[in-house]
């Protein structure tokens, strides 16, 4: 039986912004060796270069709130494209500020990791 792809990102968005607000350090385990992160224009390859950027992140808590999830199949290995829109508030005193975050899943063992993730802040 074929998984439906909408089904699918949503449920890996639900649980990647779900693990990022709750327990940041925990999204090690989304990505591979050749995974590559691109947070706001600097790259970071592998584990633990992305958990590493992604943990030194000037906040402790933080909410994102997300309105829309697009996706698309991609590629013959069965990999998934999935693009986020939503906004991130990083303290109860603070504004919520609007980021877009597009996922390029790959299969790997019953399951998806992240080969490539991109990230962007949207001011104004």
């Amino acid at each position: 039986m074929a998984m439906d792809p909408d089904a699918v990102a949503k449920a890996f968005v639900e649980h990647y912004y779900r693990t990022f607000d709750t327990n940041r350090a925990a999204l090690v385990g989304l990505y591979q060796e050749t995974s590559m992160l691109t947070f706001e224009g600097q790259k970071f390859q592998g584990p633990s270069a992305i958990a590493g950027k992604l943990g030194s992140l000037p906040f402790q808590a933080c909410e994102h709130q997300i309105v829309t999830v697009d996706c698309q199949p991609s590629g013959p290995q069965g990999g998934m494209l999935v693009f986020v829109s939503g906004s991130i508030r990083t303290g109860p005193e603070e504004h919520p500020i609007k980021f877009s975050q597009a996922f390029h899943l790959l299969p790997a063992a019953g399951s998806f990791f992240v080969q490539n993730d991109m990230f962007r802040l949207n001011y104004g």
